[in-house]
């Protein structure tokens, strides 16, 4: 069969647009029966239903109309009897579809616009899920591409079959780029909006410094080395924690390179960033203190709870430890996920100096002692009077210039000021309104019953609803910044796992749960436990199969 230069140039149009868009051909040429079928509707009727078909082979147009088949024919332009579809096809039955072919289609100018506009309509929708589901799974590398326009401080990037931006708080500070730069960024969005897939690039992204160092380190690329975390100050500083997971390769020496060449790379591209690079470690103070090169610590104090830590250094190296703006402890504290107080040696000195007095103080004012003892029992380590009040006689009696008999008043006293702190907070317990079946619960005082009650905590309901949280306080980290947030038992040495273990206690005493639930829940958290052990064990095996 013939086939007419028509039908030819129908095919050849669809070739080139699918070429152009980079979609499917038959995408094309369903829009083009698309457009032909809307044509025909305007000719025939808009409540007409028009199906359009073209011949992928050979170019070949075929129009019919779908007539329902009814008992009566309300609309004979999209009705037919079922006698007269029996005419034409004896299986036919109520509610099937009949085509009845129609004659070739001439278009007007009119209907070749709207017949444009659909074709135009469809291939733009086809372009942008082939632009979405190409880069929806590309989020995470780096790509290349060619400045195409800057607009407000945005710079709008060529991806070869796609569009990418660039925000102007994605940009290093003090980065430029002119029309037809070649530009390398990190894919860290994609999202399908209106006007089109978005794609959102990042030059100021942490992960586009670790994916810069993993082409230029084998290592990394080959998995023998591991990026742990990354902290940056785009444009001016950076710090990045690697691990090795072979003891024969020095991952920071790796890192580095020869004479530098590795990292010198990855400070090109970043506009000479300077680059901090960390031994990782699991120990989380030994972490810290790698973390602040290059100054030098003296001693730290971790507060895990809080995962807050005190850092001690030499006076001479405190500016180098605070860094320009406090930029060196900022990024360690982002690298590390610890807040980080700094303090020097005096300071340091200062502050244990004026626990010491305190110290005194306290024990000369409740044991009504002088200060010598006071200053004695506090260089002794002894930190509170219940400490004193309920400690082996043995360990008073001991102290230089201290007997027995010295040590059994010392005793006497701190009992006697304990037990009437005691009365006082019981007094303050009873006019705050706090409940006495507080005391049933393991591990409350009457102290904490005190503060309960300043919190209008005042009864096992009132505990059984709060979260370990509420008691002992949480924080969070925003920015690279924790912020604490005090509980209502802060003031208290009381552990997460002693609160959770409180609160669980009111709810069994205030009838919310039974102690066979509460078994039932430990053993279920157990079983939980066991399983996550024995998955990890798998995978390590796994690991020790493939590796070997």
């Amino acid at each position: 069969m013939a086939i007419s230069a028509n039908r030819l140039e129908l095919l050849q149009i669809a070739d080139a647009v699918a070429r152009e868009k980079s979609i499917d051909r038959t995408i094309v040429i369903s829009a083009m029966e698309d457009a032909i079928q809307k044509a025909a509707r305007s000719r025939y009727g808009t409540e007409t239903e028009v199906r359009a078909e073209i011949n992928p082979k050979t170019g070949e147009i075929r129009l019919q109309r779908l007539l329902q088949v009814v008992d009566e024919v309300e609309n004979v332009s999209t009705e037919i009897a079922l006698q007269d579809a029996r005419n034409r096809n004896p299986e036919a039955a109520l509610g099937d579809f009949i085509a009845d072919p129609l004659p070739p289609l001439d278009f007007g100018r009119i209907a070749a616009q709207s017949a444009k506009q659909v074709i135009v309509q469809k291939v733009r929708e086809a372009e942008r899920d082939r632009q979405y589901d190409e880069f929806k799974d590309r989020i995470g590398e780096v790509i290349n591409g060619v400045v195409k326009r800057a607009e407000y401080g945005n710079v709008i990037i060529d991806l070869g079959r796609g569009e990418g931006i660039v925000r102007r708080d994605e940009l290093i500070p003090r980065e430029i780029f002119r029309t037809g730069d070649r530009i390398r960024a990190y894919i860290y969005d994609v999202r399908r909006e209106q006007r089109g897939p978005q794609i959102f690039l990042s030059r100021t992204h942490p992960q586009f410094m670790a994916k810069l160092f993993a082409s230029e380190v084998p290592e990394i690329y080959d998995g023998v080395i591991e990026i742990r975390t990354v902290a940056r100050d785009p444009g001016s500083r950076a710090k990045i924690a690697v691990i090795s997971k072979d003891s024969s390769i020095d991952p920071v020496g790796a890192c580095v390179g020869m004479r530098g060449s590795r990292v010198q790379a990855v400070v090109g591209e970043l506009q000479g960033e300077k680059i901090d690079i960390i031994p990782w470690n699991d120990d989380p103070a030994t972490f810290i203190v790698n973390a602040l090169q290059p100054a030098e610590v003296a001693k730290v104090v971790l507060d895990e709870d809080a995962e807050r830590i005190e850092v001690v250094v030499p006076d001479e190296q405190l500016s180098l430890a605070i860094g320009r703006r406090g930029q060196n402890v900022r990024l360690a504290s982002q690298l590390t996920g610890w807040a980080i107080d700094i303090m020097t040696e005096q300071e340091e000195s200062e502050r244990r100096q004026k626990e010491f007095l305190e110290r005194s103080q306290l024990f000369m004012e409740a044991l009504n002692v002088d200060e010598m003892v006071g200053q004695l029992l506090a260089t002794e380590g002894f930190t509170s009077v219940e400490e004193v009040a309920y400690v082996e006689p043995d360990e008073i009696s001991m102290i230089e210039g201290f007997d027995d008999e010295t040590a059994e008043e010392i005793q006497a006293r701190a009992r006697d000021y304990l037990e009437e702190l005691e009365a006082k907070l019981d007094a303050e317990r009873v006019e705050l309104g706090v409940s006495d079946d507080l005391r049933s619960i393991d591990g409350i005082t009457t102290a904490m019953m005190v503060a309960l009650g300043k919190d209008d905590i005042k009864s096992l309901e009132d505990l059984a609803g709060c979260a370990a949280d509420d008691l002992v306080g949480w924080s969070e980290r925003k920015d690279g910044e924790t912020k604490r947030f005090e509980g209502s038992l802060s003031e208290f040495d009381l552990s997460r796992a002693d609160a959770e273990a409180m609160v669980m206690a009111a709810r069994v005493a205030a009838g919310w749960i039974s102690e066979e639930d509460l078994v039932q829940d430990v053993a279920d958290e157990d079983l939980e436990d066991e399983a996550e052990d024995e998955a990890g064990e798998e995978v390590a095996s796994d690991d020790v199969i493939l590796n070997g």
